[in-house]
Parts: structure tokens; C-alpha cells; sequence
């Protein structure tokens, strides 16, 4: 584990204006990655041994933490994130708390994976913030209950070693753990509030799970599909593309800025592992007056990616006009297998999903529970 970088100590008292002019924050390099506690995925807060000021939930919001310096309730001021009360001691004469005391909340991920960064996100907890976080990580089949999180038989590493941090501020931090995990046990030492908790990975699905689906999509996040690259993320990720559901507003798509020259725009995608594709869907919804004019759909069949010049891509859906605002269903005439896919769109604008529905082949297949059960699955 490696903090990059690392924020401590207290931010200014709140003196008006905009509350984030003096957030400290940085750009670090495993944002890349999907968010595996997202809630779209199904990631929850299941359990907390205290959130007295603010709800555990409020770590797995989408959106930034918002403040507002008149907002104030029965128990005190509403913040927008997770926060306990104060710790004290056993005594008049020992009114502290000891070095290991600490609060906690367990986190289950949307999507089992390995784990490439944290950012603990304590935007607005400016004299309120925990001493030192750390985390730790579980791998358990099913559907655990809190209880059986807690239990003496679930074995924990740790990710997160205990870090001081630094209030009002991304704090982020590199993971080297190569193994798969389910959960997640974030605690704060010995006390305070965390505004948005964010976990950046590789989906790991189960391929037990995939196997009994037969047919699946199999570039969805969910499923272990993920974006390599893009041409244009000015108004709003690629990953969008391939999250679960269908898009509930125009920027839960891609959308691209406009072009100005004779190019376009377009996204390549890493398959779950090597797959048979058979049908393919292109959602433009919410995007009226700017989707994409025309869309084509390629695949390639190689372990190396975008720098194998000799993996040539074979385009499965020739150039085809798209409505605004629609789902468009395409049934290939002969099943197209590849590990990786690209969607290109002419000139500009955006779509909002992409699925690839097939199966994996027997290459895929094996070579997924190979690394399933490398990583402890």
C-alpha cells in the first residue's frame, strides 16, 4: 500500500462562498478503474457500530458531498457523509480515548475484484474528521449477514495499514493485494466522520455464476467487462456505457464534445474473457438532439490488447443509423467471437449503453476460473 499522495491536519473553519475552493484533493493515477462500491452495482453499507450525526449510507453517494452551514437537526449539524460521536474515556481521571479505539462500517461491494485504490473522501469534515483510517478486506461467498462478517472465522487483510489523514480533502490510497474481495471493513481511529468512501478495481465475477447464465452480456462492468480507452470523455465517462440498467438521465451516458473536423469518436472494450457474441444493443436514451448520427460495432480476438498491431478488428455491425432516444436491437446473422470490442460512433455525440449478449467459449471459460481461483475465489 502506498498513499498518493497523503493530506493531514485540519482544513480552515468554513468562512463562506464556495465550500470547496480550498478542498484538498489530487489526481490519482487508479481512478482508471471501475468503481466496485458503486451503488449501481449493488454496493451497500450494511452495518455500523455507530453513525449518530450522519448515516452510514451517505458514503456510497454518487454525487459529491454537498454542505450547507445552516442545515442543522435534534442531534445536531447534518453533514452529508458518515459520522459518530465523540469517543471518551473510562474516567474523570482517563477522559481520553485509548489507541485502539476506533468506529467502523462493513461495505459490501457492488462487484467482487481486486482492489487498485481507495479514496477516503472527508469533504467538509474540517475539525471533525477521523485521527487515521484504515481498511480491511474479506472474501465471502453468498450473501453474509453483519453478524457473520464479525465472526471469528472471517479471515481480514489488511489494505489500508492505519494512516493519519487530513480533513477536507481526497484522501487516496494505492493497493498491491492481488486477491479478490467480496467486503469491506472501513474504520475511522478513534472518531469523526468520512464524507464519501470511493473503491477502485477489476471486477473478478464468479464464473460458476456466468456458466449457469449461458447467455449474459458480456462486456458489462458487472460482469468483468471494462473500458480500455476512449477518443473524447469531455461531458461524462465511458464506463457509463456499461453499467447496470438503463440510463435515467442524459449524463448517465457517454457524451463526447462536439467535432469540428472529418473524425469520430469511440470506445474500446475488454471482454469478461474470450466470448461468442451473438446479439448487440445501442442505447441512445436521454439523448435526444445529441446522440450519435451512426454507430458500428468491431471485435478482436487477442490476449494484448490495443498495442497488438497484428489483431486485426473485424467489424460485426457495418455503419448503422441510430434514433435519438432509443434502444436499438441488432441480431447478428453468424455469432462473432473476440476478446475485445469497440463501438464507433460518427462524428460525435454519445450513447448511453452497450450490450454484448453471448456466452463464453471454452478458451473464456476456463481461462476466467484459472484466474478466479488464482486469486482466491
Amino acid at each position: 500500500m502506498t498513499a498518493i499522495p497523503g493530506f493531514t491536519g485540519d482544513a480552515n473553519p468554513y468562512g463562506g462562498g464556495d465550500p470547496y475552493a480550498d478542498y484538498r484533493t489530487a489526481d490519482f493515477p487508479f481512478t482508471q478503474y471501475a468503481n466496485l462500491a458503486d451503488r449501481r452495482l449493488g454496493a451497500g453499507v450494511i452495518a455500523a457500530n455507530d453513525e449518530f450525526f450522519a448515516q452510514r449510507e451517505n458514503l456510497l453517494v454518487p454525487e459529491r458531498a454537498e454542505f450547507d452551514p445552516e442545515h442543522f437537526g435534534h442531534k445536531g449539524k447534518i453533514m452529508d457523509g458518515w459520522e459518530t460521536r465523540r469517543r471518551r474515556g473510562a474516567s474523570a481521571e482517563h477522559p481520553w480515548p485509548t489507541t485502539e479505539d476506533h468506529d467502523w462500517a462493513l461495505v459490501r461491494l457492488g462487484a467482487p475484484g481486486v482492489i487498485r485504490g481507495i479514496v477516503v473522501d472527508t469533504a467538509h469534515f474540517r475539525g471533525n474528521y477521523p485521527q487515521a483510517v484504515s481498511v480491511q478486506g474479506a472474501s465471502v461467498p453468498g450473501s453474509p449477514s453483519p453478524e457473520e462478517l464479525l465472526g471469528d472465522d472471517v479471515k481480514w487483510t489488511t489494505l489500508v495499514p492505519r494512516t493519519p489523514v487530513g480533513g477536507h480533502a481526497a484522501n487516496g490510497f494505492a493497493v498491491l493485494a492481488e486477491q479478490r474481495f467480496t467486503h469491506l471493513r472501513v474504520n475511522q481511529h478513534p472518531d469523526g466522520g468520512i464524507a464519501r468512501l470511493r473503491v477502485y478495481g477489476e471486477v473478478v465475477p464468479d464464473p460458476e455464476w456466468l456458466s449457469v447464465l449461458g447467455t449474459f452480456d458480456v462486456v458489462a462492468l458487472e460482469n468483468g467487462g471494462r473500458v480500455e480507452d476512449a477518443s473524447n470523455l469531455f461531458y461524462s465517462p465511458a464506463t457509463n456505457t456499461i453499467q447496470p440498467g438503463r440510463s435515467r438521465k442524459m449524463d448517465d451516458g457517454w457524451e463526447t464534445r462536439r467535432r469540428r473536423d472529418q473524425g469520430n469518436d469511440w470506445i474500446s472494450y475488454r471482454l469478461v474473457a474470450q466470448s461468442q457474441i451473438r446479439a448487440i444493443e445501442i442505447d441512445t436514451a436521454y439523448l435526444k438532439g445529441n446522440s450519435a448520427g451512426w454507430a458500428s460495432v468491431s471485435v478482436r480476438d487477442g490476449e494484448s490488447g490495443d498495442s497488438d498491431e497484428t489483431a486485426a478488428w473485424t467489424e460485426i455491425l457495418p455503419r448503422t443509423r441510430l434514433q435519438p432516444d432509443t434502444n436499438h436491437r441488432f441480431v447478428l446473422p453468424t455469432p462473432a467471437v473476440g476478446t475485445h470490442a469497440r463501438v464507433d460512433i460518427f462524428p460525435d455525440g454519445g450513447i448511453s449503453r452497450l450490450r454484448l449478449h453471448g456466452s463464453l467459449t471454452e478458451q473464456g471459460a476456463a481461462g476466467l476460473a484459472a484466474r478466479h481461483q488464482e486469486l482466491g475465489g
